[in-house]
């Protein structure tokens, strides 16, 4: 039986932790905060007797033993990281109830058969560098290490400088990756981002498929001339060739809403930035995803389609960063089937969704059978500080998660 007291102590004690004075929080990945936060849950599964653990990534590992440890150990868990001006539930709730789930495992006095972790992962939000869900995609080994090591946040500070300051080993970092058959599956509890449940009055929302981003910087080359005296003709303006491009953006991903795709344009910065002065360059961070891969290439041909064709018509130049281009991904029936049993079992409203974020699940999906359970957020509202969740929706995510871990570790 889960606690709701211990759930609101966990909350009120990780919320002040990157706190905003207008509301919110800021935790970036590999910050000082975001270290703060997995010292302070460290010592919480510590004592809950949980062998503690931090692989080269600095990805949070605690491990109960089981009845015959040789076996693949159950996992569950999230991150701590946030966007700038982020809520306080994102990532959170998943960790505070893994939290929950192993105080109830604890309190029982018997072990399962199977081991039992709780990850916490590093740098899920893409706000930083540029690339999201790097913890679990080190730890699933889906990363192209040396190229992330190579990122640049907003400061200038790349990845690999940020990482070692948080105690990264990367000289080990091969060491981080998980094999097949080392988890017999990873659970993932998560606020919604969304409005489906709230609307439905459903509790519960059980995952079958996640959506994957393919993430792209581009960076128009324009030329940065005096906007006095240059005539509209000889113009090489970088920022409205980006204003084409965003239009663009959201035509093609209007285009393909039918499949359930969506595109956005989250990023844009501009040189040199002055009222007086043509903008020379512009970067856009390009956000596309979708459950169905092919209506995102579909998208991003369109995309590229387009910026040549600005670039000719335009006179400017164009290049291009691919970030990431993550495939979506299906759960796994087993462990979907495990999570209605125990939302069954409960008598919890329910319903099977698909989720339209992404989540560190995705990537644990490469090497184990995962499942993913959303609770409702206030309004569908995430990455902002109005973001909110209920400690009594917290509570029946954590039940869920609780019963699932039961069945599957038997």
């Amino acid at each position: 039986m889960i606690e709701k007291k211990p759930i609101i102590q966990d909350l009120e004690a990780l919320s002040p932790i990157g706190a905003l004075p207008g509301g919110g929080v800021t935790r970036l990945a590999f910050s000082s905060v975001e270290a703060e936060l997995h010292r302070l849950v460290a010592r919480w599964l510590a004592q809950l007797g949980g062998k503690i653990r931090k692989d080269a990534l600095g990805n949070l590992i605690a491990r109960w033993p089981g009845q015959d440890d040789s076996l693949p150990a159950v996992a569950t868990g999230s991150h701590l990281d946030s966007v700038p001006q982020g809520g306080k539930f994102d990532g959170v709730v998943g960790v505070v109830a893994a939290l929950a789930a192993m105080r109830a495992i604890r309190k029982m006095g018997s072990l399962t058969r199977h081991p039992l972790e709780v990850i916490v992962f590093v740098g899920e939000e893409s706000s930083r560098f540029g690339v999201a869900t790097l913890g679990s995609k080190v730890m699933s080994g889906s990363a192209n290490i040396e190229q992330y090591l190579q990122l640049r946040d907003a400061a200038g500070i790349t990845l690999r400088d940020a990482a070692k300051e948080s105690g990264a080993n990367l000289a080990e970092i091969e060491s981080a990756i998980r094999q097949p058959g080392e988890l017999k599956a990873f659970l993932e509890v998560h606020i919604e981002q969304g409005r489906v449940l709230e609307e439905e009055a459903a509790k519960i929302g059980v995952v079958t498929a996640i959506a994957a981003p393919t993430r792209r910087q581009i960076t128009i080359e324009g030329r940065a001339d005096h906007s006095g005296a240059t005539p509209m003709a000889l113009r090489r303006d970088a920022l409205t060739a980006a204003a084409e491009l965003i239009l663009a953006v959201e035509e093609y991903g209007r285009r393909e809403a039918v499949h359930k795709s969506v595109a956005t344009v989250g990023m844009l910065s501009l040189k040199p930035g002055a009222m007086n002065v043509i903008p020379g360059q512009v970067s856009l961070g390009v956000d596309v995803r979708g459950i169905d891969f092919a209506s995102i290439q579909r998208v991003v041909a369109g995309i590229d389609d387009k910026l040549q064709k600005i670039c000719q018509q335009r006179h400017v130049s164009a290049k291009t960063q691919q970030l990431s281009a993550d495939k979506p991904v299906q759960l796994d029936s087993t462990v979907i089937a495990s999570i209605e049993a125990a939302c069954q079992k409960l008598s919890l409203p329910y319903r099977l969704m698909p989720s339209g974020a992404g989540h560190d699940a995705m990537n644990m999906a490469k090497i184990t059978p995962t499942g993913l359970i959303f609770i409702p957020c206030k309004d569908g509202i995430s990455h902002n500080p109005r973001e909110e969740a209920t400690v009594e929706d917290i509570v029946l995510g954590a039940e869920v998660l609780l019963h699932t871990i039961l069945d599957l570790a038997k």
